[in-house]
């Protein structure tokens, strides 16, 4: 999911070499001794479930949350099993401030585990400004500020971050503000596997990128380059994004009800339609190892990014794909995870909780809405299991403890669920 970058710091060629530099063969004075787990054991293991994480409750990121905040949606994130976060940035104090918090609960209960993969903001030159053209191949100069402090953080909680992604859809087309291309990406991927190298970083900590199916190579061959090519040599594993859900209405083929369905009941339709969903997640995966395996790459490829929104006032709810809603968002979570753990693949579903900064203008908005929990401290149909549970007795957040959407009345929520048209309807529509 796309995060604009808002504000642009600029930091000296010194200071950045200062913070991210050292001598080639010369000696790290950093401790790294308190790493116990590493990336390689965590991924792929389904005892340690991943997600997208951010903690904000507000419209706009200028109001950050607070440490004690953070600490609560830590506490929840484990009850549910969760032991891994993705973050996107390090240019806001959230992600100094989650790795605080996490420190501290480690401190508090020897047991509480959370590790992060701890993103890095990267853009095109001219991104997010009024100059006319994105210089695709030349760094923001942002983009140096977001790599020494994601190495300054990686330095300071070793214990804690056990990979940095570099750039978040940062290749794809698609992503027209501020795509790059991979020479940008490989660049500062190569640079921080030398610092590993130096004794910088810890060896164990993993590099990658997180960013689309496509861009990985398992869309059309404008995608398949040399630098590329170069790219999967470079990174520890592969971070890829698969998003049926946005699908329904700009790939609609694998969505809708066939017509040899339309005799069905309105949950079969749904679920058989759910089912193709499955499918085409599976198949952009699928694309993306083929992509490597033809390249002569043999590295471990998880899901970076994958999820499905709960309310949407845009083409993929009423009246366009009629896809949005939370039962068909629960169906996908369970599948996606039931999949994902029989084949040890690693899914940092999107998202945690939902975020209301991210479409500000539009409160239904369905970026607004990938959350498994609200801003209500409401556990959506996904969880609804985990309430039963009891799992969350006893935590709160912002002072309400977790409780069900609609009261955990499934027939209110079943009002609510949207059948998918039909074949001939989205033919129809596209035709328009």
């Amino acid at each position: 999911m796309k995060y604009p970058l808002i504000a642009f710091v600029t930091l000296s060629m010194m200071a950045f070499t200062m913070a991210c530099s050292s001598d080639q063969g010369a000696s790290s004075s950093h401790d790294f001794s308190g790493i116990t787990i590493t990336a390689e054991e965590i991924l792929g293991d389904p005892h340690y479930q991943a997600i997208s994480y951010g903690g904000y409750r507000e419209t706009t990121r200028d109001i950050q949350p607070t440490i004690p905040q953070l600490k609560e949606d830590m506490l929840i994130l484990q009850a549910m099993g969760v032991k891994l976060l993705r973050t996107y940035n390090v240019h806001y104090d959230e992600a100094e401030n989650l790795l605080q918090a996490i420190r501290e609960l480690r401190a508090d209960d020897p047991d509480f585990e959370m590790y992060v993969m701890l993103g890095a903001w990267i853009d095109a030159k001219n991104a997010w400004t009024d100059e006319p053209d994105r210089i695709r191949d030349q760094d923001a100069p942002r983009n140096e500020v977001e790599i020494a402090r994601a190495v300054e953080l990686t330095q300071e909680y070793p214990e804690i971050v056990k990979i940095i992604a570099v750039g978040n859809e940062a290749m794809v087309h698609w992503a027209e503000e501020y795509w790059v291309e991979p020479q940008i990406i490989l660049n500062w991927v190569n640079h921080l596997q030398d610092l590993k190298a130096q004794g910088e970083l810890p060896e164990t900590l993993w590099i990658t990128s997180s960013d689309d199916f496509a861009s990985w190579g398992g869309g059309g061959e404008e995608y398949h380059t040399d630098e590329l090519n170069a790219l999967y040599e470079a990174v520890d594993f592969i971070s890829m994004h698969t998003y049926p859900m946005h699908n329904t209405h700009y790939n609609p083929e694998f969505w809708g009800v066939r017509d040899e369905e339309e005799g069905l009941s309105d949950l079969e339709k749904i679920h058989n339609a759910m089912d193709r969903a499955m499918d085409l997640a599976r198949m952009h995966y699928n694309d993306v190892v083929a992509y490597m395996q033809s390249i002569g790459v043999d590295k471990p490829v998880h899901i970076g990014e994958t999820g499905w929104a709960t309310i949407s006032n845009e083409f993929y709810g009423e009246g366009g794909a009629n896809a949005i809603d939370e039962y068909k968002a629960g169906l996908f979570y369970h599948d996606m995870r039931e999949w994902s753990d029989a084949n040890n693949i690693t899914v940092f579903y999107f998202e945690a909780f939902d975020e209301p900064w991210k479409d500000a203008e539009n409160p239904l908005g369905s970026e607004n809405h990938f959350g498994l929990i609200n801003l209500q401290a409401q556990a959506k149909f996904a969880l609804w299991d985990l309430v039963d549970e009891g799992v969350f007795e006893g935590l709160m957040r912002d002072g309400q403890p977790i409780t069900k959407t609609y009261d955990g009345d499934l027939d209110a929520l079943m009002e609510d669920v949207l059948v998918p048209p039909t074949d001939r309807e989205i033919r129809e529509r596209r035709q328009q």
